[in-house]
């Protein structure tokens, strides 16, 4: 009868330990699974973030070979784009001294003869010699009328330079070459009140051309 009683008594002891065994070896199976797919996860961002790592060198070097491919081809007159910022900044001074590129390219985006731009802004702030007040005060290169103001008077202040030299490329093909205003000629009547105009903004194209 003793020995029965042991005997059943072992037998539920091997029972709870084969059951605790399992569960340990459930709950270590469920950490493993766990902990691996943590590393799975860290992998694949790793992954993620090298792939992010090449791809982002191979559309920076994409980019600096398609600009080195468009500053090589002829974009106006036959130059390339640094070859015609190098002519407009031998006649640009003073204050627009080294922004010939900015009026090439800018120019260019917008559908605006680069020629024509510059031409403007020498007759409007005398930068072939020494730019004018409203140049240097209010970054206004193109005479422009407009708010926020400069301090006492009706011309547009600019924040920067190159600000204003787009905001003044801008005004250009938005309210000139949008309407079919291409030249000189045709701007003057809504460009200035001044009929010749035209005849100085003619005369600085010239002196560009030759330059």
């Amino acid at each position: 009868m003793k020995i029965s009683k042991i005997v059943i008594l072992m037998a539920v002891s091997i029972t709870f330990i084969s059951v605790g065994i399992i569960f340990l070896m459930k709950d270590k199976k469920e950490v493993l699974i766990n902990r691996n797919n943590t590393m799975r996860s860290l992998a694949l961002n790793v992954n993620q973030r090298n792939e992010l790592i090449v791809n982002n060198f191979v559309d920076e070097a994409e980019k600096q070979i398609a600009e080195a491919e468009y500053r090589a081809r002829i974009v106006y007159d036959g130059m390339t784009l640094d070859e015609l910022a190098a002519k407009l900044d031998r006649i640009l001074n003073d204050d627009l001294s080294g922004k010939g590129y900015l009026y090439a390219s800018h120019s260019l985006e917008v559908g605006v003869d680069p020629y024509l731009a510059v031409a403007i802004s020498l007759h409007e702030t005398g930068c072939k010699w020494t730019c004018s007040t409203l140049v240097k005060k209010c970054n206004n290169v193109g005479g422009q009328v407009s708010s926020p103001r400069c301090p006492g008077g009706n011309y547009k202040y600019y924040e920067t330079l190159d600000e204003g030299i787009i905001g003044f490329i801008d005004n250009i093909a938005r309210n000139y070459v949008a309407d079919g205003l291409l030249t000189p000629d045709q701007m003057n009547p809504r460009y200035a009140e001044d009929p010749s105009w035209s005849y100085y903004v003619n005369n600085y194209i010239e002196q560009i051309r030759r330059v």
